[in-house]
């Protein structure tokens, strides 16, 4: 039961890593836009072309510094909380494992002859009923 919850909430860890990048790529392209604009508005206004380009280049190198960031932010926020995940996951069907090889010893034990079950009983190969079930024998 605990397998698949785990995976539901690996799969909300990596969509709300996605929506967070979405939303820093979007944030960069309207830092963007709004730089572009400033930058058009500065040469027909001033008719400071060069100023404007410069001033453009730098506010495009920071909306992209800061959309590098974000995702950055969100990539080790999603790993850390995948690799969180990931050893919920390995401790989870380490138990999962635990728990069959520990049903395939009593199933083991269930069909050795000789062998004490619970109650103090004795399963014995050859003291099978019609359909080859095993019976219980008393010592």
């Amino acid at each position: 039961m605990a397998v698949p919850e785990e995976v539901r909430a690996a799969k909300r860890i990596n969509a709300e890593g996605e929506r967070i990048i979405e939303k820093a790529q979007e944030e960069a392209e309207r830092t963007i836009a709004r730089a572009q604009e400033q930058a058009a508005f500065l040469i027909e206004e001033r008719g400071l072309t060069e100023a404007s380009q410069e001033e453009s280049r730098r506010i495009i190198e920071r909306a992209e510094d800061e959309a590098e960031e974000i995702r950055r932010g969100a990539d080790e926020y999603a790993a850390s909380t995948l690799i969180g995940l990931e050893g919920d996951l390995v401790r989870t069907l380490q138990s999962i494992k635990k728990g069959v090889a520990l049903l395939d010893e009593r199933r083991a034990a269930l069909r050795s002859p000789g062998v004490e079950a619970e109650g103090g009983e004795y399963y014995e190969d050859d003291a099978e009923d019609k359909e080859g079930v095993s019976q219980a024998v008393r010592p």
